[in-house]
């Protein structure tokens, strides 16, 4: 009705600008939400070294129960309910997120150990492999086709490990654990077809049973943190839930309002900042060979990259017509 009292040429031309606008709102709500998702998770070590004395089963135990209330919470308040119930009742879909459930607790202990065990570093490395080795996934499981660039980016990764490897002896096995371990639950998540919020709920209720359960074995035992820990460290233990699910809040409302190729550029900020907590705060020793190795892996993430926004460009060209 207001519209019509203007000209018809202003009300014309005002509309793509309000449509631009409110793009643009979107996109830069969508850049500081995904920041900030990223920025909380590389500095999430800070938060598990705070709980260094304690058991990293435990605390993974209490993760999953904590992280069951605080995702319920989210689901009421975002009244998705009705979804997670339907996720529910789907066997399917029950089936494939019991099984990522199991490995993001296999992933969530691997972390927290290498952090007990001063072992950031190549917890890093694991999760600045972990894209390269989700696109060797999709190769290999969904059969898409890799791109000249990106065969050389997974070849640069692959050498990195290699040097590691070849320096210490060993085959840096927490960083491919991470790495291998959180690209598998990627592509299951992928292949469940349920948003992320239903799906993490429904991986925290499978999981906390067995770690409520656990808890209560250690509180009946005497070996459990509570009742014995500092009350620092208890009111740590209870907030690892809202440090499991505010960066995935933040995270899913990035994603909304972000291209893939936004949110790809943005997931090396995690483990960006694992590695300089490592160095400067943590304190571990970087040695040549890891240097060479992460140098490695850095620039085959910059060749993925670019070559992802170079797709990402060909395909908007060609939607354009």
């Amino acid at each position: 009705m207001a519209s019509s009292l203007l000209p018809s040429s202003f009300t014309r031309s005002s509309a793509p600008s309000a449509t631009a606008s409110s793009s643009a709102t979107s996109f830069r709500r969508g850049l500081l939400f995904g920041v900030l998702a990223y920025g909380l998770w590389g500095i999430a070590p800070l938060y598990w070294h705070l709980v260094i004395t304690v058991d990293p089963v435990e605390v993974i135990a209490h993760r999953a129960v904590w992280g069951f209330v605080a995702f319920v919470a989210l689901v009421i308040a975002a009244r998705r309910t009705t979804a997670l119930a339907a996720a529910l009742r789907d066997r399917r879909t029950v089936g494939l997120i019991a099984m990522s459930a199991a490995l993001l607790a296999f992933n969530w202990g691997t972390f927290v150990y290498a952090i007990s065990s001063h072992q950031l570093l190549e917890a890093s490395l694991g999760y600045f492999i972990n894209p390269l080795l989700s696109v060797a996934l999709g190769t290999i499981v969904l059969r898409e086709r890799l791109r000249r660039l990106q065969w050389l980016a997974i070849g640069a990764a692959t050498a990195g490990v290699a040097v590691i490897a070849i320096g210490a002896g060993r085959a840096p096995w927490i960083a491919l654990v991470l790495a291998s371990s959180f690209a598998i639950y990627g592509l299951i998540r992928k292949t469940a077809r349920v948003e992320s919020l239903i799906g993490s709920t429904i991986e925290t209720l499978l999981l906390a049973p067995i770690a409520g359960a656990y808890l209560g074995y250690l509180a009946l035992t005497g070996r459990g943190a509570f009742g014995h820990a500092p009350t620092t460290i208890e009111l740590y233990l209870l907030s690892t839930g809202a440090v499991t699910a505010i960066p995935l809040l933040l995270f899913t409302s990035a994603a909304r309002r972000l291209p893939l190729s936004t949110v790809g550029f943005l997931q090396y900020l995690a483990p960006t900042g694992q590695f300089l907590l490592a160095v400067t705060v943590l304190g571990e020793p970087i040695a040549r060979d890891k240097l060479t190795a992460f140098a490695l892996i850095w620039i085959g993430l910059v060749v993925f990259s670019l070559d992802l926004a170079r797709s990402q460009r060909s395909r908007a060209a060609a939607a354009r017509g």
